[in-house]
Parts: C-alpha cells; sequence; structure tokens
C-alpha cells in the first residue's frame, strides 16, 4: 500500500509538501493530498541491482576547498560542468537532443562541501510551490528568480529495471498518469545504458512538473556518488518569480527537431521520455510549437 505523505504546516495556508526531508520546503496549498511517498533522493526499486545510495565512483584527493582543473582527477576526467556560482555556464554542452552526462565530486573525494564540482548534491535550494493549474492539473511554479543555468531540482523516484517498467506501462489505465522517464546514454562502442525513474509511488517534487513544448528547463543526467544518474532539472534560460517550471518529457529542449521524431529516435547519445499511459494524450501546454500530443515512447513497450 503506498502510503500518504505526512505534511507539515508552514503557515495557515500552506504545507510543506516534504515534511522537512529538503533543506527548503515544498510549498503546497491543497486540501487534497496527493497519495506517495516523499523522497528527496532515488531508491531501490524492483529489478534495480544497484542501490542508487551506495557509493561506486572514485573520489579525486584535492585537499582544497574547491577543485580546480589543473589538480583534480575528477575535473581532469570529465571537465569542469559549473562555474563559481555554481551555475550550468555552457548550455551548448546538451547539442540539443544530445548531452552530456555531469560528474560531481562525491562522498570520496577530499575537497570540502563548498567545492563548485558539488551542486546537485547539495540537494533543494530553490524555493518552490506545487500549485494547481487551470487544465493539466498540478504544477511547479519558481517562487524566485532563477537565472540562466541554476539547477532546480531532481526527478527522483524509484529506479526500476525495464521489465518493470514495461510492466508498469501497460498496466495504466486511460486515465491514470505513468510518470515514467526512460534515460538512454550511449558511451561509444554500441555501449548503451538505460535508467529508468517512477516517482508515481515514490518521489519528490520533480513527479507534479509538466510537459511543454517550449520548455524552460532541461534534464541532464548528474553523477554524484552512484553510477546511476540523478536526472537534474537545470533553468535552460532566465525564469522569472511566479513562472510556472516546465521541461520537455521527450528530453529536448531547444526544440530543434519534430516533437515526433525526438520520442521515437533510438540512437541519440542522451535520451529521455515521460509517458503518460500507452495512449497519446493531449498536450495543452499552449506553446506557440505545441505538438499537440504528449511525447510518448512506443519502444518502451517492446
Amino acid at each position: 500500500m503506498v502510503p500518504l505523505v505526512e505534511m507539515s504546516e508552514i503557515d495557515g495556508l500552506h504545507m510543506d509538501l516534504s515534511s522537512g526531508l529538503e533543506d527548503v520546503p515544498v510549498l503546497f496549498e491543497e486540501l487534497t493530498r496527493p497519495t506517495f511517498q516523499y523522497s528527496p533522493d532515488n531508491v531501490q526499486g524492483p529489478g534495480c541491482t544497484t542501490d542508487p545510495s551506495e557509493v561506486t565512483l572514485p573520489g579525486c584527493s584535492c585537499r582544497s576547498q574547491s577543485c580546480c582543473s589543473e589538480t583534480c582527477s575528477c575535473l581532469r576526467t570529465h571537465g569542469r560542468a559549473y562555474d563559481d556560482s555554481g551555475r550550468l555556464p555552457d548550455l551548448s554542452r546538451t547539442g540539443g537532443a544530445c548531452s552530456r552526462p555531469v560528474f560531481e565530486c562525491n562522498a570520496l573525494c577530499s575537497c570540502g562541501d563548498s567545492c563548485s564540482n558539488r551542486v546537485v548534491q547539495k540537494g533543494l535550494q530553490a524555493r518552490l510551490e506545487v500549485c494547481s493549474t487551470q487544465d493539466r492539473g498540478w504544477g511547479v511554479r519558481a517562487l524566485e528568480e532563477m537565472p540562466l543555468g541554476t539547477f532546480v531540482c531532481e526527478y527522483a523516484g524509484e529506479v526500476i529495471d525495464f521489465v518493470e517498467a514495461r510492466r508498469r506501462q501497460l498496466s495504466q489505465r486511460a486515465d491514470e498518469n505513468n510518470y515514467i522517464i526512460a534515460v538512454r546514454e550511449h558511451a561509444g562502442a554500441g555501449s548503451i545504458t538505460e535508467t529508468f525513474v517512477d516517482p508515481a509511488r515514490v518521489g519528490n517534487v520533480g513527479r507534479f512538473l509538466n510537459h511543454s513544448c517550449l520548455p524552460n528547463l532541461l534534464m541532464l543526467p548528474v553523477r554524484v556518488h552512484s553510477v546511476i544518474p540523478r536526472l537534474a532539472l537545470f533553468a535552460a534560460r532566465d525564469i522569472g518569480a511566479h513562472e510556472e517550471l516546465t521541461f520537455d518529457y521527450s528530453g529536448g529542449y531547444s526544440n530543434q527537431r519534430p516533437a515526433e521524431r525526438l520520442c521515437t529516435e533510438r540512437d541519440s547519445p542522451a535520451w529521455g521520455s515521460r509517458t503518460d499511459g500507452p495512449q497519446r494524450k493531449a498536450c495543452h501546454c499552449h506553446a506557440s510549437n505545441c505538438a499537440g500530443f504528449l511525447p510518448l515512447d512506443l519502444s518502451v513497450l517492446n
């Protein structure tokens, strides 16, 4: 049985959806509580052979408060992703439909917590509110300005395998939402890594984000302590306070290719989709380039 999330009261109007599990409260003002268990981080689900909380990546031996590219083994191997303010300075690294994963310093690294290569692992820092939308159910809006490249939140949930993802997707009724994100990473020479994250039963604020064909967030796989990536969402442009936060369920953000092609093509180096049941559902993002339907990855069903 999926437990009700127990929300703590912030004031007479708002509750903290995370019940204190986040450093920053996730505001929520609805009386009807969503039935899921809040977790700031990924958890091990059916079919997942690696515990996402297990430290499996090597660390650097830097003794400074913040690592530098010349001496840090993490930065020399994977490159510097963030600037000194902790933002992504080069969004072109995503290459439209293709993205390069980010590696942060981890628990085995000797550098301090203030290292500029530690961003996503610090958890939610932005002030967010889960709210009702006019025609898309729940959504998430920013309560503060967020400059381009700012880490906003994770899309966290149960990490499951392909078999379980397929089973859950096929069992969905037409009136139910399926929150599964499938991320496929190509490392060259035919090496493909697939990660399936489902926050329907266990998840965080990211599960409430809506799709947009012209989104203001982009998703990147970020590896911290584990080989299992965290699905991190960053500001794809400057975002204003009280603006709804959205991302493209097909994995893109620059809309350089048609949505239908994005959600069926399997040979891009990094690929993602969130599906809403086996039936195509109408998209209500109201963007000028709206594709008309939510992205659907039929390959997960095969």
